[in-house]
């Protein structure tokens, strides 16, 4: 079915409609920081140094959680308590608080570098934790916005 997204639940996907999901943007692999008093979360743009530019794949996908303890392992049962750590225009999260997909996602537009001229894609607008001492953190926070120009 070309549109499972619309007659499926999260829950009810297989790992390749689960998968097929993702736009490949690459937010979900930058850095956040959680304000220690009220639990705020803030991206930067400094990415995991798995993520491969400029196509924003991660280079140990299949081992990625054991490489990297706190990447974000999504999943139907992960999710609910993922959805800050994500941004707006993340698939995942939009079907989960009931939205459609974007226009330019690439399930709806067939281009799969869609999220890249959408201007979603962090492509060639993060740099590397490896080059990024964690004191300097605070310095590059940023705001994402959506398909839609919102945060």
């Amino acid at each position: 079915m070309a549109d499972f997204w619309r007659h499926k639940t999260l829950a009810q996907l297989n790992a390749g409609e689960w998968e097929s999901l993702c736009d490949r943007c690459g937010r979900c692999c930058l850095l956040k920081l959680e304000d220690e008093d009220n639990g705020d979360l803030y991206f930067t743009n400094i990415s995991c140094r798995h993520l491969q530019q400029p196509d924003c794949r991660c280079t140990c996908y299949p081992t990625r959680t054991r490489q990297v303890p706190e990447c974000l392992e999504l999943t139907p049962d992960s999710l609910p308590a993922l959805i800050d750590h994500l941004p707006a225009s993340c698939a995942y999260k939009r079907l989960y608080q009931g939205l459609p997909l974007p226009p330019w996602h690439p399930l709806i537009s067939a281009d799969p570098a869609s999220a890249e001229w959408a201007g979603i894609s962090v492509s060639g607008k993060v740099i590397s934790e490896d080059y990024i001492h964690p004191e300097q953190y605070p310095e590059h926070i940023i705001q994402w916005y959506n398909w839609q120009g919102e945060e």
